[in-house]
């Protein structure tokens, strides 16, 4: 299984980037997937789900209202689409995936780990 996360890069503060996340190597239609985040020197923070159908998200209260997080199972990717972006974005970003439909409050917890991990991407906004 891969996730491959793209899309980081260096934006000012206010600007916008767009992840992408392509997965293979398993039924990507089947999982919920989750972006996660982590700053240097912080612990890793929970930034956005999506169900399998995309029916269902969940935003972390950092984000809620300037990120979005939807998916293409066609494509085999999710992506993360965040507008406004402030210093304290600045973070490498993962993507992972869960295939027995947890509970998202458990995506909080440092002792949750999900099914797959990506490589992350890091994403730096400049104030």
């Amino acid at each position: 299984v891969q996730l491959q996360a793209s899309g980081g890069g260096l934006v000012q503060a206010g600007g916008s980037l767009r992840l992408s996340c392509a997965a293979s190597g398993l039924t990507f239609s089947t999982y919920t997937m989750i972006w996660f985040r982590q700053a240097p020197g912080k612990e890793r923070e929970f930034v956005a789900a999506i169900n399998w159908s995309g029916s269902t998200t969940y935003y972390a209260d950092s984000v809620k209202g300037r990120f979005t997080i939807s998916r293409d199972n066609a494509k085999n990717t999710v992506y993360l689409q965040m507008n406004s972006l402030e210093p304290e974005d600045t973070a490498v970003y993962s993507c992972a995936a869960d295939g027995y439909d947890t509970d998202h409050r458990a995506y909080y917890s440092d002792s949750y780990y999900p099914d797959y991990w990506g490589q992350g991407t890091l994403v730096t906004v400049s104030s």
